[in-house]
């Protein structure tokens, strides 16, 4: 019988240490994150660049073990900036265990914000969409970390008085924006600032695709502005550039969303587009200490995940900087409150972020529970004819004025959502 019964326990210790051998040997479970962009219509000049760069961050560590010891996984869908198309990845990647969802899209971003709520999800929202949502309290599961446009356009605006012997009275600006959700963003900022500074605002919608902005820059040259602050996107710098010169409007007067690459100046001519200004939103170019591993690791390899020309398009180094935020994210969270990671955990790794700048890539962040967007600064480059030259340090201006907005629209988002 004793022998009997040492018997069992000899076998139910190597069943034990099978199990031990299997789970030690099994694969970490992935951490999935959702990219569901538009890759084939409005935003077709900046999403490849940035999936790109995601799955190339991804790669980089997934050859260090992943996010603590969990391998990473980019899902990525097209949408065709379709908000019901946005819904119905969003649906599909929820399906799948993504832990963070991604638009890079004004309207599909606020189609799917009220799901994304409502199901309790972290939704990735840096530099598109709505401005308000930076508010913690109301927003409690959108990050739109980094400066919104709304932030963006405040920063500009300081600038333009930086150059006005701090005295924006009387100064003329001009706002040309294409006539869509993302053009319109900004314009409660500006109607603000305009108010509190006394300067002279002058709105200018341009229908899209944009591809006709004749009877937008008459209407500018007659302004004759001090200033012109641009929303415009891609190739509709390019039909800017050639109306400012039909009317007489010198470069060194623009002031551009950050969203304007490398493409767009060799379109507009190097040397035609001397003098142009652009809010920054991340540091451009190939000397950062990630880019380089990235060349080492992969591109030398012919491991990356597409076009190497794109390395040197600073659309590139934006999806970097989202994703070393979000990455980041998700290893605080994992450290802080391990395996398996849930969105509520995904939202608390977010909102422990503090001064992070993935060594120098962005301006510093912090994120908390009240603040989601973590700082809001920009900095003004100019370009020289080669190169983009740094106008200003990072900052971020009338953090006041924004904030009293912020507060007022996530206000009536709250009142009309009960």
């Amino acid at each position: 019988m004793k022998i009997k019964q040492l018997s069992i326990l000899a076998g139910l210790g190597l069943a034990l240490a099978g199990l031990q051998s299997a789970q030690a040997q099994a694969p970490a479970q992935p951490l999935k994150f959702a990219l569901c962009y538009d890759l084939s219509k409005s935003y077709g000049f900046v999403t490849p660049q940035i999936a790109q760069a995601a799955n190339d961050y991804a790669k980089i560590l997934n050859q260090k073990g992943g996010i603590e010891g969990h391998p990473i996984e980019i899902l990525v869908q097209d949408h065709g900036n379709e908000p019901q198309r946005g819904i119905e990845c969003y649906e599909k990647m929820k399906r799948e265990g993504a832990v963070a969802f991604d638009f890079l899209s004004t309207p599909v971003s606020r189609a799917v914000l009220p799901r994304a709520m409502a199901d309790g999800n972290v939704m990735v929202q840096s530099f598109v969409g709505r401005g308000d949502a930076v508010d913690g309290d109301v927003f409690k599961w959108i990050f739109p970390i980094g400066p919104t446009y709304w932030g963006q356009m405040a920063n500009n605006i300081h600038y333009i008085k930086t150059k006005s012997n701090n005295n924006l009275k009387g100064v003329k600006i001009s706002f040309i924006y294409p006539d869509y959700p993302f053009g319109q963003e900004p314009i409660g900022v500006l109607k603000t600032l305009a108010a509190k500074e006394d300067f002279d605002l002058q709105l200018v919608p341009n229908p899209m695709p944009g591809n006709d902005q004749a009877a937008a820059w008459s209407q500018i040259r007659r302004n004759n502005p001090d200033w012109v602050i641009s929303w415009n996107l891609a190739g509709m710098h390019v039909v800017a550039s050639r109306e400012m010169k039909r009317n007489g409007i010198p470069m060194d007067k623009y002031i551009s969303v950050n969203w304007l690459n490398e493409v767009d100046l060799a379109n507009i001519g190097l040397e035609n587009a001397k003098g142009l200004k652009r809010g920054t939103n991340v540091t451009g170019g190939q000397s950062h200490p990630l880019m380089q591993q990235i060349i080492k690791d992969l591109y030398e390899k012919n491991k990356g995940s597409g076009d190497r020309k794109h390395l040197n398009d600073v659309y590139y180094n934006t999806g970097l900087a989202i994703y070393a935020s979000v990455f980041e994210g998700a290893r605080l969270a994992i450290k802080q409150s391990g395996w398996p990671l849930n969105p509520d955990k995904m939202k608390r790794g977010l909102e422990s972020l503090k001064n992070f700048d993935a060594e120098g890539l962005i301006a510093p962040v912090t994120v908390n529970a009240k603040d989601h967007g973590g700082g809001g600064k920009t900095r003004i480059d100019m370009w020289d004819g080669t190169k983009w030259v740094p106008q200003t340090d990072w900052f971020s201006a009338y953090d006041d004025v924004v904030q009293d907005i912020v507060k007022k629209e996530s206000g009536e988002f709250a009142k009309n959502k009960q």
